[in-house]
């Protein structure tokens, strides 16, 4: 019984891993979409500078191609997992541990291989200005929808302020995304009545704290290493499990060799008394175990 127990507690116990591996891939993907998208706008404001190599090597263990190659595939592996797991197969199981090995290696390489602190400082901030005399023209309009993205969605406006834009470009006012409320002509209407309407913040103050590290990366890099130490604990379990499954379907047959085969009522009566019923579907007795019986 001790053992049905073990067993039973094990599978419970990876049912629970491979759910856990199906919510934390997908946090894991959603969270690199949400990252990529603000990523692709600072890349493009920050393009031939030092601050885009930053960027670069802060968010490439994130975004990385294989990093969202492995959690595909890792819904896939707990899939299989949980078959193997409920079915008590030890091909599938084997399968399965094998698998979780081959991406824990690839996750921790990976890890390994693109970790860099990216060197970046304050005044590296000034080369965004050089981006500016570009806003508005026909051929970059790329440029000009890339910095109203970004004064929208990190409520900023300019490099160091507002007045930069007036600084490098022709405009006499700032661009209508450095309004806190915008509507048409809103720069126009601050600009020579009320500056409060405008982002007092500029932008090289936002880009530098997004490359140093964000709360979605801090989220991603928390979910890297609970999926490293879950899987881990998956592969543990599944050795585990393994070896239970495999010393339960060996523990009949040794048994019966220990008895003689000219006194077939013991042996009958000992394997059904020391055998425990399994949750899990054993392999039926081969050809030689019944021509014994029937001798």
């Amino acid at each position: 019984m001790a053992r049905e127990d073990a067993v039973r507690c094990l599978r419970c116990l990876l049912y629970a891993l491979n759910l856990l591996f199906w919510l934390m891939s997908a946090c894991v993907l959603g969270v690199a979409s949400w990252i990529r998208d603000s990523l692709n706008t600072v890349l493009t404001l920050t393009a031939h500078t030092r601050l885009e190599e930053a960027a670069v090597v802060t968010y490439s263990p994130a975004v990385h191609p294989v990093v969202i190659a492995v959690c595909c595939f890792l819904i896939m592996v707990a899939m299989v997992g949980y078959c193997g797991t409920l079915r008590c197969d030890l091909l599938l199981l084997t399968w399965y541990f094998g698998s979780l090995l081959v991406i824990f290696c690839v996750e921790l390489a990976s890890a390994v291989w693109t970790y860099d602190e990216p060197s970046v400082q304050r005044s590296d901030m000034i080369s965004l200005k050089s981006r500016m005399p570009n806003y508005g023209l026909q051929r970059y309009q790329w440029l000009t929808h890339t910095w109203n993205s970004f004064q929208t969605e990190f409520k900023c406006c300019g490099v160091i302020y507002f007045t930069d834009w007036l600084e490098m470009t022709e405009m006499e006012w700032p661009p209508d995304s450095c309004c806190s409320n915008q509507y048409p002509g809103c720069a126009r209407h601050a600009h020579y009545h009320d500056l409060s309407d405008l982002h007092q913040e500029g932008c090289g103050p936002k880009i530098y704290s997004f490359i140093r590290g964000t709360k979605q990366l801090q989220v991603m890099r928390f979910l890297g290493v609970s999926l490293g130490v879950a899987q881990i604990l998956a592969m543990a379990l599944t050795l585990t499990l393994l070896w239970a499954l495999y010393y339960g379907r060996q523990a009949p047959n040794l048994d019966t060799t220990n008895h003689p085969l000219d006194d077939p009522a013991p042996l009958t009566a000992t394997s059904s008394a020391e055998a425990p019923k399994s949750s899990c579907k054993r392999m039926n007795p081969g050809p030689e175990f019944e021509m014994e019986r029937l001798s």
